[in-house]
C-alpha cells in the first residue's frame, strides 16, 4: 500500500481509504469487522465514515456506521492504527437531503458542530476525530450533482467563518485533530484557505468530492487549488456507484446491488454516462484489466489524489478494489481513456 501525506498535517495516510457508507444498510455490524480487519491488513489506515451514514439516510439507521467502527475500535483496541475521518451534515436545502439528523438541527454553527462532535465521538467510542469534515456547504451552491450555480442573494446561512472558527475551538479542546471539508466549490475552498492564513483558524487537509473516470468536473477548478495550497482530493464514488464495474452495462440489474435495490441513485444512470461505461469497460476488457480495478487505477494515479475512497458490500469486492493499487495503466490504456473523456466528457457530474 502507498501512503501519502494528509495536507500539511504531518500525517500519513493510505492511497486507498476505507468508505464506510453501506455499513448498517447492506452491510451488518459483522461485515464492517471484517472489512476492517481486511483493509488494514491490506495497508489502509484511513477509515471514512459520517454521522449521516448509512446511505440512503433513513431516521431509524442514522449513526449506525460510526457505531460500528466504534464497536469495532472497543472489540480490536486498534485506535492508533487508523486515521479517523468522518463528518457533520449540512442543512437540507436540497430535495432528498435528510433533515432528520440532531432533530433538524443542521445548520453549520458553534452549537450544532459541538453538538455533532459530542455524538460522533460517543457512537465511535472514541476521544478525538482525526480528520472533521465539512459533509456539505451550509449555502445554496453546485454539488452533488448540480453544475450550474443559481445565486440567492438574500438566503440566510452560516458564514463559513462561524464554521471555521467552531472548528477552530474542537481542534484547541483536543476533540478533533484537523478538518476537511467535502462537495465543496473553488470558491468555498479558497475562503475556508483564505480564512485559515488571514485570522489563524484551522487549515483544511483535505477535500472530499466525487472523482471518477465519468466524473472529472474537478479537474476544471479545484485540482489546481489542491495542489498548490497541499490539500488534497479524498475522491468519492472513483466506481460511481459500481457503475464502472461493469455489472449495469446493457440493463442488467444483478440482485443485491446498489442500482438494484435503490432506485435513487440514478446519478451515474443517464445515457451519456452509460455509453461512456460501455466504452470504458470495453476498453479495459481489450487490454486483459478487470474494469472496476482500471478505474479505480486511474484514480489513485492522479497527482492531486490524496486517497480514493472505496467502498464495497462483500470481501471480494473489497480485496479486488485494495489490489488496484498494484496497477499501473499502460499508456495505450490512458490514451483511450483521454479519448472518450473528449467524445463524452463528464456525463455524470
Amino acid at each position: 500500500m502507498q501512503h501519502r501525506p494528509l495536507g500539511r498535517t504531518g500525517l500519513s495516510v493510505s492511497a486507498i481509504a476505507l468508505g464506510t457508507m453501506t455499513w448498517g444498510q447492506q452491510n451488518t455490524e459483522a461485515q464492517a469487522h471484517e472489512q476492517l480487519d481486511v483493509a488494514l491488513d491490506a495497508g489502509v489506515n484511513l477509515v471514512d465514515t459520517a454521522e449521516m451514514y448509512p446511505v440512503p439516510p433513513r431516521p431509524d439507521t442514522q449513526g449506525r456506521t460510526e457505531a460500528f467502527i466504534g464497536s469495532w475500535l472497543k472489540k480490536t483496541g486498534r485506535r492508533h492504527d487508523i486515521v479517523l475521518a468522518t463528518k457533520v451534515t449540512g442543512p437540507a436545502r436540497l430535495p432528498g437531503r435528510p433533515d432528520h439528523i440532531r432533530g433538524g438541527r443542521q445548520s453549520l454553527t458553534r452549537e450544532n458542530l459541538f453538538e455533532a462532535v459530542d455524538l460522533s465521538l460517543q457512537r465511535l467510542q472514541t476521544d478525538h476525530i482525526d480528520l472533521y469534515q465539512v459533509h456539505w456547504p451550509d449555502r445554496s451552491t453546485n454539488f452533488f450533482g448540480q453544475l450550474g450555480y443559481q445565486h440567492v442573494p438574500d438566503e440566510v446561512s452560516t458564514p463559513i467563518e462561524e464554521t471555521l472558527e467552531a472548528l477552530g475551538e474542537l481542534v484547541r479542546s483536543g476533540k478533533v485533530r484537523h478538518v476537511g471539508i467535502s462537495n465543496e466549490t473553488p470558491w468555498g475552498m479558497g475562503r475556508y484557505l483564505q480564512l485559515a492564513e488571514s485570522r489563524g483558524l484551522p487549515r483544511i487537509a483535505s477535500i472530499q468530492n466525487p472523482y471518477s473516470l465519468l466524473n472529472r468536473s474537478f479537474e476544471v477548478g479545484l485540482a489546481e487549488v489542491a495542489l498548490r495550497e497541499g490539500a488534497g482530493l479524498l475522491a468519492y464514488s472513483p466506481l460511481a456507484f459500481g457503475v464502472l464495474s461493469g455489472k449495469y452495462v446493457g440493463g442488467q440489474r444483478p440482485d443485491g446491488a446498489r442500482l438494484s435495490l435503490f432506485e435513487r441513485f440514478s446519478r451515474y444512470s443517464n445515457e451519456p454516462a452509460q455509453r461512456a461505461t460501455a466504452e470504458y469497460v470495453e476498453l479495459f476488457r481489450q487490454h486483459g484489466i478487470d474494469p472496476a480495478q482500471g478505474a479505480l487505477a486511474y484514480v489513485n494515479s492522479r497527482p492531486f489524489v490524496t486517497a480514493n475512497v472505496i467502498g464495497a458490500t462483500t470481501l471480494a469486492q473489497l480485496r479486488s478494489n485494495l489490489a488496484s493499487i498494484e496497477l499501473t495503466l499502460p499508456q495505450g490504456v490512458l490514451d483511450g481513456i483521454e479519448a472518450i473523456h473528449r467524445r463524452t466528457p463528464n456525463p455524470a457530474p
